[in-house]
């Protein structure tokens, strides 16, 4: 039967068919390197787009010989200088006290409304007690983060002239371990990043204590956050986030943990990268008061809290970043060292207090 119908077809039909059988083949061989070309070029892009966030003993620094204590200092500044983050180990806070820490805060941000309003004191500007929703905007953005926090801050008990300086901490008379947890938490992180500090000053040639005294009875804040349900996703404004694109105003950010995902950190090539730690790591990143003292150095980095999928939009995020800050007359002209004729000044002289000021009114929080 087959030779009867080849037979049938006569020489210029059979051409025809041959050239399209080798177009099929041809065609076919195209699509297969085009397949493998996507596939190759995908892998470089998932390779490129993969962020190593560096994890850090605190203990080989703090307790190790002098060959750990400069490999630490070496690689936080190596990890500073390629995505401006790192999570640490070993931080002097235990499971325990983070555990607790996290069920005061949901019962703080779980009281009425009309309670932690009580706590609202706009001239404070945010800087002490309860700030509520749509109080905050990121810089460049219009809306205002989706978002309420309690601002906890310095406790000076050796300087009467600063301790007038500072406004006292709010006590929560509904949670009578708030306070004293808190406490517990922000003495301890103040101590965790000053030897964080002393290991940056180390990578940047300075006396290894250069920041001990610009930070005692710094300026620091202890913020505990709460990213409300979103009940009506449909009702939010397009650009509405949990918190808009940022970069935090101190010298580093230590923040512990979070009850949810929604951390990402802006890669130097421009992409989004999620930040998730380990168990009860510490995530430190760079403040742009670092990055003025070291003339983009140590570069702070930008990050956002994005929104969850719809489906765990009615599910609140708790977190609790400290943010270390010096005290309010330090100097942040940028370090000699920092500057020359590849790199030159790239910022006017400030001091931190006024450099504070300035960014407090850019985000709303101070008229």
């Amino acid at each position: 039967m087959v030779y009867i119908f080849f037979d049938r077809i006569n020489n210029k039909t059979f051409s025809r068919v041959i050239v399209l059988i080798y177009l099929y083949r041809q065609a076919f061989k195209l699509f297969l390197y085009i397949k493998i070309d996507i596939f190759t070029y995908y892998l470089f892009y998932i390779t490129m787009s993969t962020v190593n966030i560096t994890r850090l003993d605190l203990a080989t620094y703090v307790n190790g010989s002098a060959a750990q204590r400069k490999q630490f200092s070496d690689d936080i500044g190596k990890a500073f200088n390629e995505t401006g983050f790192v999570t640490i180990t070993n931080h002097g806070l235990s499971k325990q006290l983070i555990d607790e820490l996290y069920a005061q805060v949901k019962a703080l941000f779980a009281l009425p409304d009309s309670v932690k309003k009580s706590y609202e004191i706009p001239e404070l500007a945010g800087q002490r007690g309860y700030t509520g929703k749509g109080k905050e905007t990121a810089k460049g953005f219009n809306t205002p983060d989706l978002k309420e926090f309690w601002q906890i801050g310095q406790t000076v008990t050796d300087d009467a002239a600063l301790k007038e300086e500072y406004p006292d901490n709010l006590v929560v008379k509904e949670l009578p371990i708030f306070n004293i947890t808190t406490h517990e938490v922000y003495s301890k992180l103040e101590e965790t990043g000053t030897h964080l500090l002393r290991a940056i000053a180390v990578y940047l040639g300075l006396n290894e204590k250069y920041f001990d005294d610009k930070v005692h009875n710094g300026n620091s804040i202890l913020r505990t956050l709460h990213y409300f349900p979103i009940e009506n996703p449909d009702a939010l404004p397009p650009d509405a986030v949990r918190a808009g694109a940022h970069e935090d105003i101190n010298l580093i950010t230590l923040l512990i943990g979070a009850s949810a995902d929604g951390l990402e950190l802006l890669t130097r090539e421009g992409k989004w990268f999620p930040v998730k730690a380990h168990g009860e790591d510490l995530v430190v990143n760079v403040g742009d008061m670092l990055q003025r003292l070291t003339n983009n150095k140590l570069k702070s980095t930008t990050h956002r809290v994005v929104n969850p999928p719809r489906e765990l939009m009615k599910n609140s995020r708790y977190s609790v970043p400290f943010f270390l800050h010096p005290v309010s007359d330090m100097d942040l002209t940028s370090l000699p060292s920092t500057v020359d004729a590849q790199h030159p000044k790239l910022y006017t002289d400030i001091t931190a207090g006024e450099y504070l000021d300035e960014r407090l009114r850019e985000i709303g929080l101070k008229k």
